[in-house]
């Protein structure tokens, strides 16, 4: 697995090796051993989910004030614009944000740590979004920043406007959210 640090160093983008030939292909979507090295430190994960979204779907900028969670994301299915932004304060890539194309095709995950809000918009027809979390989904503290937050500044690749669930329209703008010290 080839891991590369993004501009905020504790986000990693991982590619697995693939070995592809007539028949179709194979590759190790995870590896305990391998992860743990990129990442250096042991990371158990608690929990797997798995999503379907149309086009032009936009799910966050979510993360857990308590219970924070790490995630290790990747598409089996379509292509998504997948963000991270830093919400640490004592952090100095505060209020900083990364961005990657996730696809089926390129095989590409993210390693998106504790302390960060995430999000994705769809760009393909439909996508299906794999995620490990490093903790269990705690809906009482859950939050949401606004997509389109000013501060932030996120260059999502729209045509148009996206869809939105009520809670992520309604998302705190990054001035007034609760963010990890």
């Amino acid at each position: 697995m080839k891991s590369t640090q993004l501009t905020i160093p504790e986000v990693l983008l991982l590619e697995p090796r693939v070995f592809s030939d007539e028949r179709g292909f194979f590759f190790e979507s995870f590896n305990q051993r391998a992860f743990d090295s990129a990442v250096g430190k042991h990371i158990s994960f608690v929990q797997s989910n798995h999503s379907r979204s149309m086009q032009h779907v936009l799910r966050g900028l979510h993360y857990q004030i308590k219970q924070a969670q790490g995630k290790l994301v990747r598409v089996v299915v379509g292509e998504v614009f997948d963000v991270a932004v830093d919400i640490r304060r004592s952090s100095p890539t505060f209020g900083q944000w990364v961005g990657e194309i996730l696809s089926a095709e390129n095989k590409k995950q993210l390693w998106v740590p504790p302390g960060f809000a995430h999000g994705f918009i769809v760009l393909s027809e439909h996508a299906e979004f794999l995620y490990n979390t490093t903790d269990y989904w705690a809906p009482e503290h859950e939050r949401c920043i606004v997509w389109n937050d000013a501060t932030l500044a996120i260059d999502w690749p729209l045509k148009g406007k996206p869809a939105l669930s009520e809670k992520d329209a309604c998302g705190a703008t990054f001035e007034t959210a609760e963010v990890y010290d």
